[in-house]
């Protein structure tokens, strides 16, 4: 190993169930999931992972584990071994199971987590532990076909898992049966935005972040505010204004720059364009040229734009 390698992951002893209900690390290996658990505070967090995960291969830590280990919170990162959407008996079995063997009484708050794949497994799973909050990022609500025909995007992977039968076909059947949930999406994604109206209702506070695009995660990750997302479920019920004040560094994230200045050109908003990246040149003043690069081809095309509409 070299000094740039980085460290080999402390993998966490395995066992059964009857012995990790009581531990403080532990890893349970299922026929088509795995459970990581990692012990810290009496708040737990359970991530799930999404398309992205799995193709980081084994072994591998939670999903967004280097993210939650700094908060001090305990994590369980429920692991898919294929890209299934948790469409697959082991997951709800291994945590009805530690249910049922009182593991999760060991702790004051729950909030299930993930994105895309991981948000849809995380609303479906939340009846399975009771009084369980809910934070997730750009969830499908199913994809079944007859249940959401607006929904074609991951059509080889969706094919490969099923989508046929309950139980947990719908996360929006899960959804009145959740204490609190938060669903953070895009409105400006069509399928996003219609997932999102299935999964409404009194218990459900939507967080519409436009221009994040379906990877809301990584601009929430970008600004910093997902610890601010992950405790105020576990302090309170939901989103403040600190996250929004939070959220405007977002304005220097350049997944969202991108989607702003793309969307603008789209509409014929050539003005917009221009102002938009003037504003986003002056923010980005000292950043290396090729981090501006795309900042100043969408200027520069909205300038030639509005030209040639003038002549």
């Amino acid at each position: 190993m070299t000094t740039e390698d980085p460290p080999p992951l402390d993998v966490p002893p395995e066992m059964g169930l009857n012995e990790a209900a009581q531990a403080g690390r532990f890893l349970i290996r299922g026929e088509h999931a795995n459970l990581w658990f990692e012990g810290g505070g009496d708040a737990l967090v359970v991530s799930f992972d999404n398309l992205a995960t799995i193709d980081e291969g084994w072994p591998r830590g939670p999903w967004a584990w280097k993210r939650l280990e700094p908060m001090g919170h305990s994590v369980l990162g429920v692991q898919s071994h294929a890209k299934d959407w948790f469409r697959q008996p082991t997951a709800p079995a291994l945590l009805r199971g530690l249910e049922e063997r009182g593991f999760f009484r060991r702790f004051r708050r729950i909030v299930l987590t993930g994105a895309s794949m991981g948000g849809f497994a995380a609303l479906n799973f939340a009846p399975l532990i009771p009084e369980a909050r809910v934070l997730a990022f750009s969830p499908q609500s199913t994809m079944n076909k007859v249940i959401a025909p607006y929904e074609a995007r991951f059509p080889y992977a969706v094919k490969r898992s099923n989508w046929e039968g309950m139980p947990f076909l719908d996360a929006a059947a899960a959804v009145p049966y959740i204490r609190r949930a938060v669903v953070v999406f895009d409105p400006m994604v069509p399928e996003d935005r219609a997932h999102a109206a299935r999964l409404a209702g009194p218990n459900v506070q939507m967080l519409r972040v436009p221009f994040a695009t379906h990877e809301a995660i990584r601009v929430v990750l970008k600004t910093g505010t997902f610890p601010l997302l992950i405790d105020a479920l576990i302090d309170g019920d939901g989103a403040g204004p600190e996250f929004w004040q939070a959220f405007r560094a977002r304005r220097a994230v350049p997944k969202w720059q991108r989607a702003l200045l793309a969307a603008a050109a789209n509409r014929g908003r050539h003005g917009l364009v221009i102002r938009a990246a003037d504003a986003m040149l002056r923010l980005g003043e000292g950043l290396p040229e090729e981090e501006t690069v795309f900042i100043r081809r969408a200027r520069r095309g909205a300038v030639n734009a509005r030209k040639a509409g003038a002549t």
